[in-house]
This record gives C-alpha cells, structure tokens and sequence, in this order.
C-alpha cells in the first residue's frame, strides 16, 4: 500500500497555514482559555495548544526544543522521523505515519520537555501533516532554535543527523 499523496498548496490554501521559522507551515488552531501556572518560567500559559504542521517540498523542521511536553499527531500524506536527542544525549527517531498503511509506523508521537527535536518527510518529496499539541501552552519565547556547534559538542556521535537539521541562519 502507498501512502496517501496530499496536495500541499492546496491545503496551505484551505487550511490558511503560513510558513513556519522552522520549517515548514503551520497555523494555530487552538489555545485554551484556561491558564497554569509554570515555575520554571515564574508566569502563566495556557494550558495547551495545537498547530496544524505541513511539511513538503524538501521542507524539514530545524533542530529546536520548547519548555513543555509535545505531542505529534498524524493527519495524511507520507511517513515523517521525528528525530529526538534526549536529556542523556540518546537519539530516537519516531516514524509518524498511518499505521494501518505503514505496520512500522505510529498515529502519535511525543517529544518531552526540553529535548532537542527535528522533523522531516521519509520521502524527500514527500508531504505530510500532522498536529502538534502541547502542555503547558507553546509560547515563541519558550522556543529555542538549537546551535548547530553546541548541539554537536554535546552529541559528536549524531555529527551528521545534527548538521542536516542545523536551523538555516
């Protein structure tokens, strides 16, 4: 079975997405009204929020990490890896896909609090879309584009994966 090819601009279109610093585009579709307090920032957030996330056309979302739990759900199109450097320096690849199509693949995906993550299509031409929700709610000033030469000191072993996701400056 193939994966179910998706036609991007038309869904950047319908879907009113925008490109995303990342990589990329995305739109936010919800944020919740009710608000949690966050120690670690000393200020409130919203206890979640969700995105429509696309990647196509060689796009790939760039080493980052945010200071709240994400969750990756998949929609339609092609299998992504969600590349993940954990707090210990381990690298996890996730596939995110439709696991009715693709037995290797999974509907979810989770990135935990402060680990350094990257997204890309497992087909180059690929294209897909997902969700990413996230507790307690994202805020651009908790996200932290990754140093490509910090990030490959701190893991040399992943030199390569981590210099194909080095955020474009």
């Amino acid at each position: 079975m193939h994966s179910e090819r998706i036609d991007s601009q038309a869904l950047i279109r319908r879907l009113k997405l925008e490109p995303h610093p990342e990589g990329g585009y995305f739109r936010e579709t919800y944020r919740a009204e009710d608000r949690v307090k966050c120690e670690e920032a000393d200020d409130t957030r919203a206890a979640s929020t969700a995105i429509y996330f696309l990647l196509c056309d060689g796009a790939h979302s760039a080493w980052h990490r945010i200071r709240a739990d994400e969750v990756w759900h998949f929609y339609a199109g092609d299998p992504i890896h969600v590349h993940v450097l954990d707090a210990n320096g381990a690298l996890v690849t996730h596939r995110l896909g439709n696991a009715l199509v693709h037995a290797d693949a999974a509907f979810q995906a989770v990135v935990r609090i402060g680990d350094w993550f990257a997204a890309e299509c497992a087909d180059a031409s690929g294209a897909a879309l997902v969700d990413c929700t996230v507790a307690p709610g994202f805020e651009f000033s908790e996200f932290e584009m990754a140093e490509r030469g910090v990030l490959e000191a701190r893991c040399p072993q992943y030199r390569e994966l981590i210099a194909r996701f080095a955020p474009r400056v």
